[in-house]
């Protein structure tokens, strides 16, 4: 017999309970801006509320600008202060952001002026700015006498750092997905189009070699191939395009950047292990670059040529740096070339002679750079000649020829 039948009322089923959940999350975005300010005694007397601004940058999807008074902000400080403020430079209201301005200790001692909204507990909370132009900072940020005999002020100039952190909220719910999203291959789709050979439509002999290419891949990648293939001065012969002034091993390597997207394995390439061949190979390679516009195949062999600047390739480096406006190279090789343990070795190169002939201005500046290096460096202990021989050199540093073989 059932229970209904005794006059018992089934059990309901017991309800299913979902529970989500969710989170608030209030974070900054934080972004930080240094600003030099030279010629601190020639900004003096500009007029009071008159300020130097820094260049705008973006923090948080906003620009912001550093305001630096001279003669003060406020009248009623009649010029006995120095004001700094941080600016909303662009459209928004009811901006919340934390804020920090440091001028910055220039004797090494660390001893920063910071002003900060970080790292302690606010009573009012973060800083509000309602409109473009509004400002948080100092009226009387430092007094003028005490700024101009403190280790702030070097060779009359300041340096400030500020520090925006703006304010965001958002809520953050179950995740219920986790899809891998692979890292992208295009780099490998056009490198094996490469590799496969078909469809090519363009020949390029080069030091009596013959590549197969494509036209649109060429054109682009690179301005230069696509006014050669496709402007109205394009070659007349595109059946086979001769280059001129360039090796086959550096226009291979070359082509397989532009379909490839990185750099090739130069031993592959050029057949040889030698440090100085592939340092060799990253210049005729850089030179490549430049001539067709690859700027970032251009940055990566310069940044190659940075990190292997040595005796033998030193001058010949310094003069493509030169030639083709590599600021940062140039740069290396000069500091590498004023050290007194590298100076001689360098100056007995066939590099040398080669600078000479074809960058005679920069021998000037090299030797008012070595000048000024002796006036600041302090003396070292002369290693031997194996202190200098970087790049397998031998005892005269002299240059070994620089066509790849």
């Amino acid at each position: 017999m059932r229970k209904e039948d005794y006059g018992e009322t089934p059990k309901p089923s017991p309800q299913i309970i979902t529970t989500t959940t969710s989170t608030s999350v209030t974070e900054t975005v934080n972004g930080s801006h240094s600003f030099k300010i030279t010629g601190y005694s020639l900004s003096k007397g500009m007029g009071i509320g008159k300020y130097m601004a820094s260049d705008t940058f973006m923090v948080g999807g906003y620009s912001w600008a550093i305001y630096f008074y001279p003669d003060g902000k406020s009248a009623e400080d009649n010029a006995l202060y120095v004001s700094l403020f941080i600016a909303l430079a662009s459209e928004g209201t009811d901006v919340r952001a934390l804020f920090e301005l440091s001028l910055l200790d220039q004797s090494g001692k660390e001893r920063h002026k910071v002003h900060s909204h970080f790292g302690r507990a606010l009573d009012s909370g973060p800083y509000t700015l309602k409109y473009r132009g509004s400002m948080w900072g100092y009226k009387r940020f430092f007094r003028r006498v005490q700024l101009e005999a403190s280790d702030y002020l070097k060779d009359d100039t300041l340096s400030v750092s500020c520090t925006v952190g703006v304010v965001r909220s958002y809520t953050q719910g179950p995740k219920i997905y986790s899809i891998g999203v692979p890292p992208c291959n295009i780099g490998q789709h056009f490198g094996h189009l490469l590799e496969s050979g078909k469809r090519t439509d363009v020949k390029f002999e080069v030091d009596g070699e013959t590549f197969a290419a494509h036209k649109l891949v060429l054109a682009a990648r690179s301005p230069v191939f696509r006014a050669q293939l496709f402007g109205p001065m394009k070659d007349q012969n595109l059946d086979c395009v001769k280059v001129e002034d360039m090796e086959a091993a550096v226009f291979k390597a070359m082509l397989y950047y532009i379909y490839w997207d990185s750099l090739p394995d130069m031993e592959e390439i050029t057949g040889l292990n030698s440090k100085l061949a592939l340092i060799l190979m990253s210049q005729h390679l850089l030179e490549a670059a430049d001539r067709y516009v690859l700027e970032r195949l251009k940055a990566a062999c310069e940044a190659k040529l940075c990190e292997n600047v040595g005796i033998n390739t030193v001058a010949t480096t310094l003069a493509l740096a030169e030639h083709h406006r590599c600021i940062q190279l140039k740069s290396v090789c000069m500091k590498f070339v004023a050290r007194p343990e590298n100076l001689r070795a360098v100056m007995q190169s066939d590099g040398y002679a080669y600078l000479q002939q074809s960058c005679p201005t920069v021998l000037t500046e090299l030797l008012d750079y070595v000048a000024k290096f002796k006036e600041h460096s302090i003396p070292e202990q002369r290693l031997g000649n194996e202190s200098y021989l970087l790049d397998s050199s031998d005892a005269n540093g002299r240059r070994v020829k620089q066509r790849l073989v």
